[in-house]
């Protein structure tokens, strides 16, 4: 069932994704060469819940031990933080946080290329941040959420990448996940009709090569089977009266 939030409601899910913003924002100056993926799970958790007074979202979600996922080149998505795993010169990565304030979830992420990166790399992420904002622009009452996945698939494939079919974003508010899924590729048309007052999140995995991926051992962490690259980026967002408005936007974006 899906939950169309009421004004609180609401108010809580903006103070939510804010806060989600924020920890983004900051550990962008932390994010660099030599530093480990488990430093970077460290420093989000310290400021969520030390800086921003709130409980980290992921840290016990199903048994995920971690605070964010840190999505390293060509792992996919739920790349779990390792002190083992040193961030390198040309590398990229995902950080994907989760925050929790007064009962309600902000979700979002956002990529970092690691010192100079490789031109394909630059736009791979350029591209699939392209994605993100394209299908975020046409959200209004009305639309559906196949018109969202095709935005996505189709400025993806027009530009020679592959979109992950197995994971998707989802309805959030009092959950993580709720209801609907929200794919990443569709046909026009298709699927459930938006309305006002719902909120969910948009994550495009892109992937350099093919579409395929495969999980590993650990559970979690996703990977393109092909080993090639792999992008994402995530916002919380609400459909209001009129359009959208994106609850987890940065200060460093200008999404219209």
């Amino acid at each position: 069932m899906i939950v169309i939030k009421t004004k609180e409601e609401i108010e809580k899910m903006r103070e939510a994704g804010r806060l989600t913003a924020e920890v983004l924002q900051a550990v962008t100056e932390v994010i660099k060469p030599g530093i480990t993926t488990a430093d970077v799970d460290a420093f989000c958790e310290d400021y969520i819940v030390n800086t921003l007074k709130a409980i980290p979202g992921s840290k016990g979600q199903y048994g995920y031990p971690f605070t964010v996922n840190t999505s390293l080149n060509y792992v996919v998505c739920h790349g779990m933080p390792s002190p083992k795993q040193t961030l390198k010169k040309g590398d990229i990565v995902n950080v994907d946080v989760t925050v929790i304030k007064d009962g309600f979830y902000g979700d979002s992420s956002k990529m970092f290329g690691i010192g100079t990166i490789a031109p394909f790399a630059e736009r791979l992420i350029r591209i699939t941040q392209e994605c993100l904002y394209r299908a975020i622009r046409i959200i209004k009452p009305g639309i559906t959420l196949g018109d969202i996945g095709f935005t996505i698939q189709n400025h993806a494939e027009k530009n020679n990448y592959s979109v992950v079919r197995e994971y998707c974003g989802h309805g959030i508010g009092k959950k993580m996940h709720e209801d609907p899924q929200v794919l990443h590729y569709g046909k026009p048309g298709a699927g459930v009709k938006l309305q006002e007052g719902m909120t969910f999140t948009i994550e495009p995995m892109i992937n350099l090569g093919k579409k395929e991926v495969k999980l590993l051992a650990d559970g979690w962490t996703v990977i393109t089977k092909d080993r090639t690259l792999s992008a994402q980026w995530e916002h919380t967002v609400l459909v209001t009266q009129t359009g959208v408005e994106v609850l987890t936007l940065r200060k460093d974006e200008a999404l219209f």
